[in-house]
């Protein structure tokens, strides 16, 4: 294994180490301050040791997104939420599989009947009990059954179920977490959280026990947490952090992931040539990736395996083979692009953590 960082092949993805405890601590400290619990969506880092330092600092378990994720986190014996809705039966019959294997604790959400009656049905033919959350559609129409009358009626059914527990509700939303400027985003949040609190006390009024609200993101999360009725925190790019969340809101956390990338061409005096193109870095933001610690570059697409580093007057010359670290646009799908990361303590690899998907590595 490559101790050095200059013996890294690159591109790689790096986390700092120290940035990354950090960041941890502070989201762990401020959520458990505010007397809530800390599930993080784990969608962010797809990365079974960053959800054991998670717990161990004190998340009680993750979010997961897909199936796979469920499977790849409880087989650690991390208890997950399963934030998706499934519309298939094959995928209910998976679910009530790996719950029945009853190594971790297993949540899942719903937003339509036909999902309660599916999951019912593979709950009772696998003999188990499935906690279940009801979806709300708290204003963006992704997935989420309106906060109306009809999550009443869907919360009754679940109620209903044998082999189903209604365990609380699910308020997500996504436009909340990247809507700029504080007052705006604080506004967009609070208005998005009261339907889901309305919808709470109609449910209490019919005698159903719905004492969970989970929801809240890395860019709501300091706005979320003063909500009383508010009791799970489901931020999950905190730990790593992107340009995206940091144009959101700024330095609350640090900028602790990046992708190290080496210098290959430098033919032309305005340009250099790095081996970090689209299939190092998601690019569905509207900006590219940031060079660390240097100015006066800017990323350009230069096709799959290639980035172009257009020079003006940069802070330092970049000579062939040199290293360029670069904070990512967006962490998410770009931790989806790697099998590892390289844990750093300065520039010495620390550890070197698999990611969801990476059956082994050297």
């Amino acid at each position: 294994m490559p101790k050095a960082k200059r013996n890294l092949p690159t591109p790689s993805l790096l986390v700092d180490l120290d940035c990354f405890e950090r960041n941890i601590e502070r989201m762990q400290s401020a959520v458990a301050k505010a007397g809530k619990q800390l599930r993080p969506h784990a969608k962010a880092h797809k990365c079974v040791e960053i959800a054991r330092q998670q717990i161990r600092a004190g998340a009680v378990g993750v979010c997961v997104a897909t199936i796979s994720e469920m499977e790849w986190m409880t087989s650690a014996g991390i208890g997950v939420l399963l934030t998706t809705p499934v519309a298939s039966s094959v995928k209910t019959e998976r679910i009530a599989g790996i719950a029945k294997r009853g190594a971790a604790e297993i949540q899942v959400v719903a937003d339509h009947t036909e999902q309660v009656r599916m999951y019912q049905e593979s709950a009772a033919a696998a003999g188990i009990v499935l906690d279940m959350l009801v979806d709300l559609d708290v204003g963006d129409h992704r997935t989420g059954i309106p906060c109306d009358e009809r999550a009443i009626a869907l919360a009754r059914q679940i109620d209903g179920s044998p082999n189903l527990r209604l365990a609380g509700i699910q308020a997500y939303s996504v436009s909340g977490s990247h809507t700029e400027g504080s007052a705006a985003r604080r506004e967009h949040s609070m208005r998005a959280i009261a339907q889901a609190i309305e919808v709470q006390k109609e449910m209490r009024r019919a005698g159903m026990g719905v004492s969970k609200l989970t929801g809240a993101s890395t860019g709501t999360w300091d706005i979320d947490i003063t909500i009383p009725e508010v009791t799970e925190i489901q931020a999950g790019s905190y730990p790593l952090m992107d340009a995206a969340y940091r144009r959101i809101i700024g330095n609350s956390f640090e900028l602790a992931m990046t992708v190290l990338a080496t210098v290959i061409s430098t033919s032309h005096p305005d340009r250099v040539t790095v081996d970090a193109g689209y299939k190092s870095f998601a690019t569905d933001r509207p900006f590219g990736p940031e060079a660390v610690d240097l100015q006066g570059v800017q990323w350009q697409w230069g096709g799959d395996e290639h980035g172009i580093l257009l020079l003006d007057h940069p802070s330092r010359e970049l000579r062939l083979g040199d290293q360029v670290e670069f904070i990512a646009p967006h962490c998410d799908p770009t931790v989806n692009l790697y099998d590892r990361i390289f844990a750093m303590r300065g520039n010495e690899v620390e550890e070197i953590w698999p990611l969801k998907g990476a059956a082994s590595f050297s």
